[in-house]
């Protein structure tokens, strides 16, 4: 390695490093340049690393309100199955709470009433809840 800092008046100083290959010249003489490129590559890590944090906290909480809507619908589906116990004459099931926290109310409409079609027998719809997120199951026999 050959570093030659020699100067002639007026010249910039230069380090020529040889490698076994062409000399790669540094110039010296733009005092500030590299603080400048520097400053700017941190600010684009930056602002990658803000982006990047941003996205992962907003799928975390997605994530988080998938596990709610899955215990919202298994409330839901308790609701129903609790109106099925009694087939042949299902009644309504006001706001009942599980121990996990989640709730389900049922709904029972008869046939030929409301949205429930004319030839089916009942129209049976239960809404579960839990931490704000709603799930809801509906059947028609």
């Amino acid at each position: 390695m050959n570093i030659n800092t020699k100067t002639k008046k007026g010249a910039p100083v230069t380090n020529r490093i040889c490698n076994g290959a062409a000399p790669l010249e540094i110039s010296i003489s733009k005092r500030g340049t590299s603080l400048y490129l520097s400053l700017i590559i941190v600010t684009i890590m930056l602002a990658m690393a803000l982006g990047l944090s941003s996205i992962f906290i907003g799928q975390t909480k997605t994530i988080k309100q998938m596990g709610n809507s899955v215990i919202a619908f298994c409330a839901a589906d308790t609701g129903i199955e609790k109106a099925l116990l009694n087939r042949n004459s299902p009644v309504d099931i006001p706001e009942t709470a599980l121990p996990n926290g989640a709730t389900y109310q049922v709904m029972v409409i008869g046939g030929g009433t409301g949205d429930c079609p004319t030839e089916k027998n009942y129209c049976i719809k239960s809404v579960g809840s839990f931490l704000g997120t709603k799930r809801a199951i509906e059947i028609i026999y």
